[in-house]
């Protein structure tokens, strides 16, 4: 029995177990009943351009289980109050994979009635969604993302930084083992080309060279692995990228040794095994650079208190007078609320030792206020009446209260916080058109190696292994291109 790639989540599966489904005059397979319902979703919301995308080297996983789904009410602490009825949340979106996942999560929110705006951050999987709480609920939100076959989770700085230091770990295992395999196959290398210059006897150069092959291997498809794979998936859609040339330079590099230790010729494991390390080494130094950035963020995030000690004043927090508030209200009138359900102009306490939930002016007290982590000042800054107050700066002294002036993402934290967040998912302009270029590139590349090794082959009367050498130093000597 053949088998057959389901036409939502690409998986093989055989043929006897498919489900199939008619979508625009063609028959369509699919390995289960999540991803038939999930495509169904996708193409009766209009969103089947995402299918075509040459970027979608995998596409959402099926519906999880519902018994591992988090309650619609987990999501809640993340909601926050903006204007009348438009509130907005915080949600981490599992199984983002590539810019067209990010697509499709913001396509299919934004065509749900009452939903303002959604906006998904690739490199952290969070994603902002405002909505007008009389047309629309959050309930109705996260279905939504579950329905396309994702998962939601609340988000936290701790779920992004988790994320984040999984796909670090995984990647300085495979640049940590690439270095050891390569640094012990350079000795291999390095007593190869003194016997290329000095004489070595045949049986003895055939141990090195079938060792340095045992070495390169794990090299180039184990820690090669993840650009062998989106180079076979950008090949399928005849979709190039810096992955391919990467892939093609390593493994013909590869495979060409592999065929010369049959031939008695010289082999070049080195350079497939470097090509793979060296890229590696920099893929990790970005995802560090990202890492401490979101490392940052998250030692900011966990700054701010979560709850408020909020003054209950009447008329006062609406009309925004200038009362002597200390005379006029009781120890019984201090509610301590979430930090989220602070409105603009109500009156909050500070106790000494505390730090400061939101962004305000000082209505009543004194104190010296820690404002280093803000603005790098450390020595203690005098607040009095008038005087403005940051969130998350420290209350070194005496109690004061404060007039609430900014919440939510108005607040000078979270300014900081989405300046942060904005530049890890943007890319420099130089950057953008280098990804523009690339495909024609890797293209190019490949057509000129192709044309080197016909030259060899057909007019320079070369042999079939120095036209391929030819051929081939083309794509190795590009591949530093994709640093």
């Amino acid at each position: 029995m053949s088998n057959v790639k389901c036409a939502h989540c690409l998986t093989g599966f055989p043929e006897r177990n498919a489900l199939y489904y008619e979508a625009g005059g063609e028959r369509k397979a699919f390995c289960c009943n999540g991803c038939l319902g999930v495509y169904r979703v996708i193409n009766n919301e209009g969103l089947g351009e995402f299918y075509n995308k040459p970027d979608r080297s995998k596409t959402a996983l099926s519906p999880p289980e519902q018994s591992i789904l988090p309650e619609v009410g987990a999501f809640e602490k993340n909601v926050r109050l903006t204007d009348g009825p438009v509130s907005e949340v915080d949600i981490y979106i599992d199984h983002i994979r590539c810019a067209s996942c990010v697509w499709l999560n913001e396509k299919a929110l934004t065509k749900l009635k009452g939903v303002i705006g959604a906006r998904v951050n690739y490199s952290t999987h969070k994603a902002v969604v405002r909505w007008d709480a009389n047309l629309v609920g959050l309930k109705d939100i996260v279905e939504r993302i579950i329905a396309i076959g994702y998962r939601p989770r609340p988000y936290s700085e701790d779920e992004a930084f988790k994320a984040q230091s999984e796909q670090k770990r995984d990647l300085l295992i495979r640049f940590g083992t690439a270095a050891f395999l390569s640094s012990q196959l350079t000795l291999y290398s390095v007593a190869l080309y003194a016997g290329y210059f000095q004489g070595m006897e045949a049986g003895q150069k055939i141990f090195l060279q079938i060792i340095a092959m045992g070495i390169a291997t794990p090299v180039v498809f184990y820690c090669g692995f993840p650009f062998i794979k989106a180079a076979m998936v950008g090949l399928r859609r005849f979709y190039f990228n810096m992955d391919s040339l990467i892939a093609a330079g390593a493994l013909s590099a590869y495979l060409y040794s592999v065929c010369q230790i049959f031939n008695g010729a010289e082999v070049y494991f080195d350079t497939a095994s470097m090509i793979i390390t060296i890229i590696l080494l920099g893929r990790y130094i970005e995802l560090s650079a990202k890492a401490g950035a979101s490392q940052a963020i998250r030692r900011l995030a966990e700054l701010l208190p979560n709850e408020a000690r909020v003054i209950n004043t009447g008329d006062d927090v609406k009309t925004g007078s200038s009362v002597k508030v200390n005379d006029d209200i009781q120890v019984s009138d201090r509610v301590i609320i979430a930090v989220g359900a602070v409105l603009t102009g109500q009156l909050v306490e500070v106790l000494p030792g505390q730090r400061i939930p939101l962004d305000g002016k000082v209505v009543e007290g004194a104190s010296e206020v820690d404002e280093s982590i803000i603005t790098g000042e450390s020595k203690p800054v005098s607040k009095d009446v008038g005087a403005t107050v940051i969130g998350g700066t420290l209350n070194l002294y005496r109690p004061f209260i404060f007039r609430v002036t900014n919440v939510g993402k108005e607040t000078v934290v979270a300014k900081i916080i989405k300046a942060v967040e904005d530049a890890q998912a943007g890319k420099p302009r130089i950057q953008t058109l280098a990804d523009r270029l690339v495909g024609h590139f890797v293209k190019a590349v490949l057509f000129i190696a192709a044309v080197t090794l016909w030259y060899h082959l057909i007019w320079s009367g070369e042999s079939t292994g120095q036209a391929l050498m030819a051929g081939i130093s083309v794509v190795v000597i590009a591949c530093p291109c994709s640093l």
